[in-house]
């Protein structure tokens, strides 16, 4: 969730790390103290905020799954894919069809580390170190024109990246970027903070922007606003729990209780361009 940056090349364990905070909280270890004090004030302070992270990530496998299951396409690309977890995007896709080539988007470094290692075990993945920010530099990296045939329909996840593009930066035009670039077919995910209009939203928000100097929570209509020109399937965008909650790969189901508001600040959806 980190394929943007304005650190340098080195891994420095002084500076909290977006990709590290977001593997403390999951319950990962790729962390250093500067992380987990981050981690720790959303525990501490926002009690419940921890179960953002869980019910992206279970969209996200969700997604894949789906993708995987129920579409002939077979190529991924992971913008912002942040530290290894338990089922990343080509264990799941490669679970349900083994011919599923990903290429992982990240420029954390200590990121990059893990999935440098990663290729020694699986020759259908690359990682390519490159901004979101950046599209073109994606694109024509030779590890991606190695792996992805962009004559043929393309997955796009966008998993919990684009609330840290500013508008400024104009999130929109990324996406429109790849929509241009991928074929009929291709299919586009995105997760995304999610405006409350609540005292936790602004809380976490504001923590967010206080420590990385950067942080957008959107409307549901401002985040379907991201995929002008695709077609937004069912059921929209919504809480990420409630995304398709009873598909393959169905983790974090939160069956038919009522959702935390902390799970209604994460929202998700799949896109087809037609």
């Amino acid at each position: 969730m980190t394929a943007m940056t304005d650190e340098g090349s080195s891994i420095d364990p002084t500076k909290p790390s977006i990709a590290r905070v977001y593997d403390y909280i999951l319950g990962g270890k790729d962390n250093y103290a500067v992380d987990r004090a981050i981690g720790d004030v959303f525990k501490r302070d926002l009690p419940g905020s921890v179960a953002i992270a869980f019910a992206n990530r279970a969209a996200m496998i969700r997604a894949v799954g789906e993708i995987a299951t129920t579409t002939d396409v077979r190529q991924f690309i992971d913008l912002g894919s942040g530290l290894p977890t338990a089922d990343n995007v080509h264990q799941v896709a490669q679970r349900h069809a083994p011919e599923s080539r990903v290429v992982y988007v990240d420029t954390d470094p200590q990121v990059l580390v893990h999935g440098r290692a990663l290729l020694e075990e699986n020759d259908r993945t690359r990682v390519v170190a490159a901004d979101v920010r950046t599209p073109e530099d994606i694109r024509t990296h030779p590890d991606t024109l190695e792996l992805i045939d962009f004559d043929r329909p393309v997955a796009v996840m966008f998993s919990a990246i684009l609330h840290h593009v500013n508008d400024e930066e104009d999130p929109a035009g990324i996406v429109r970027y790849w929509r241009d670039q991928v074929p009929s077919g291709s299919y586009f995910f995105v997760s995304h903070f999610r405006s409350g209009d609540n005292p936790e939203t602004a809380e976490a928000e504001g923590i967010l922007q206080q420590t990385f100097g950067r942080g957008r929570w959107r409307t549901d209509k401002e985040i379907a606003s991201l995929l002008e020109g695709l077609e937004i399937l069912d059921p929209g965008i919504v809480p990420a729990p409630l995304w398709r909650p009873d598909v393959v790969d169905s983790p974090w189901n939160s069956g038919d209780r009522e959702l935390t508001v902390w799970e209604r600040l994460i929202a998700a959806g799949l896109a087809r361009k037609a």
